[in-house]
């Protein structure tokens, strides 16, 4: 087999579009703010029946593939066990996966709906603050994990059972496209890809960078400045540069196993040193009432009122998954080697889901206790100051405030350092030829996209770029629901084509013989 070399064709082009978008960001901030805002608009207005429909298809078509006639077959060509534990699995997936935004939103986002809410409910109300606390837990479990696991599904296959040697979505798609995925059509998919990457990227970044300086001044007790706020992008840059030239084993896996143990400690000293009691009941409530109101929170768009709330939260969500949905299909499918479908699906939509829904229920309502209580104006704060302030003053009540200050910077730190270190992983692999399931890309490679990834951080700080980003991953999430329809149709014939005859499910009768159908007759 060839050994594994740059791509240039495919490296040149998509590493120029990661110059270009953090130029723009620097060198036209209003401009692409116009332009993006007004497409925005059009793209939420026009399509946002497209969205909901898909994301609650892929729910169903994930769900299909895990208790289907094709559960049960391996994603290898031999018996060998998982490559990775299912702790480390969990854990890489749940720090790439979710990364920073998790930490930015969870303390904030029911706070937001508290006056704005879903449903045309009453503002600031008991009803507003249950729905609010549970639209959050909605908007982070099942539909955007299903997202994630199918094309990781996709993904796998091609590289474990069909053994194909580029870890490019347009590989995955072969089986519908053939010879294209050589062509014209394979380089328009992967170009596609790699901009929701920077997009969905983007997003992540404009979230995440000034959560991080505010947790470090306030620890650190100085003022946050743009200098500070260079010097938390250039440690940064230096954890998930070292992390993506490691590579899996040795970098992505051991931050994401020190980051799911510290996040797990954080939420349960969230939980004890919280309101406990109001904190359980509320999420439990949460939980019941998201049950019961799935199907109709999944479809709701507000066509008559037209409120803005699923627009401004769900569309825009539901964009963001989608546009890293192919990305994290491609880390995902990297390290499940050894895992059933069925194992695959549930463990991604399973581990993910909880653990979103652990925090957000846990930190969201201690958030939504100190508002109501008013213990902590939490609202006028975030109105006023943003979210990275409001994160830290919220923290700031909690006993120990300086430990759990700095445990929450160590948490932010790394939840960025994975999720971008996963996205230079997978861009290195993108621009890499003659790359099978077990080998990596290589490293300089690796280390390009990271400080690529990094100027894109730096040209956001420059340009308060956060809402044009946000814009263009709904944009660029429209073409990829079409990337992704293909993906599932491609597992679908690649399935039939190699078990279709073999786990077909025939109808079964019971033999009647001659005697009976006589004395029946």
């Amino acid at each position: 087999m060839p050994r594994p070399r740059l791509d240039l064709p495919v490296f040149l082009p998509a590493f120029g579009i990661a110059v270009l978008v953090a130029s723009i960001l620097v060198l036209m901030p209003q401009q692409a703010e116009i332009w993006a805002s007004d497409m925005m608009s059009f793209v939420t207005g026009q399509f946002g029946w497209l969205f909901v429909i898909f994301g609650f298809g892929t729910f169903v078509f994930a769900l299909w593939l895990a208790f289907g006639r094709f559960g049960q077959v391996k994603l290898s060509r031999t018996d060998e066990p998982p490559e990775y534990s299912e702790l480390s699995w969990a854990a890489m997936m749940f720090s790439a996966g979710i990364g920073i935004g998790l930490v930015s939103w969870s303390f904030v986002e029911p706070i937001y709906y508290l006056s704005t809410p879903p449903l045309n409910i009453e503002p600031n109300s008991a009803s507003a603050a249950e729905w609010g606390h549970m639209y959050s837990l909605f908007h982070w479990s099942f539909v955007p994990w299903a997202l994630y696991a199918v094309p990781s599904v996709a993904v796998a296959y091609m590289l474990y059972v069909s053994r194909r040697s580029f870890l490019r979505v347009s590989e995955v798609c072969r089986p519908l496209i053939g010879r294209h995925a050589d062509g014209w059509a394979g380089k328009v998919i992967d170009t596609l890809i790699i901009l929701g990457l920077i997009g969905g990227a983007g997003t992540s970044l404009g979230l995440g960078v000034p959560l991080v300086s505010a947790l470090t001044t306030s620890l650190l007790g100085i003022e946050e400045s743009l200098l500070t706020q260079l010097g938390v992008i250039g440690l940064w840059t230096l954890i998930f540069g070292i992390s993506a030239y490691k590579g899996l084993k040795a970098g992505i896996r051991i931050l994401s196993d020190i980051n799911i143990y510290l996040a797990v400690l954080l939420v349960l000293l969230v939980l004890l040193a919280g309101p406990t009691v109001f904190i359980l009941s509320l999420s439990a409530s949460s939980l019941g009432l998201m049950l019961d109101s799935f199907t109709r929170i999944s479809f709701w768009l507000d066509p008559i009122r037209q409120g803005g709330f699923p627009d401004a939260w769900t569309l825009f969500y539901w964009a963001w998954w989608i546009a890293y949905a192919p990305l994290m299909g491609l880390f995902f499918g990297r390290i499940s080697r050894g895992r059933t479908i069925r194992q695959m699906v549930l463990g991604i939509m399973l581990w993910g889901s909880l653990g979103c829904i652990a925090f957000l229920s846990i930190c969201g309502a201690y958030a939504l206790e100190l508002e109501l209580s008013g213990k902590l104006a939490v609202t006028e704060l975030l109105n006023s100051h943003g979210i990275p302030a409001t994160v830290v003053a919220i923290v700031q009540t909690l006993p120990f405030s300086q430990l759990v200050m700095a445990a929450f910077t160590l948490l932010s730190f790394v939840f960025l350092a994975t999720t971008l270190d996963s996205s230079a992983y997978v861009l290195a692999s993108i621009s890499t030829r003659n790359l099978s399931g077990e080998q990596e890309p290589a490293k300089a490679n690796r280390l390009a996209w990271a400080f690529a990834l990094a100027m894109i951080a730096i040209g956001l700080l420059f340009a308060n770029g956060l809402d044009t980003v946000k814009s263009l991953t709904i944009i660029l999430a429209l073409p990829l629901t079409l990337i992704l329809f293909l993906i599932f149709r491609s597992l679908l014939r690649a399935l039939d084509n190699d078990f279709g005859r073999r786990v077909r499910k025939t109808a079964l009768v019971v033999e009647t013989t001659n005697e009976e159908l006589q004395q029946n007759g």
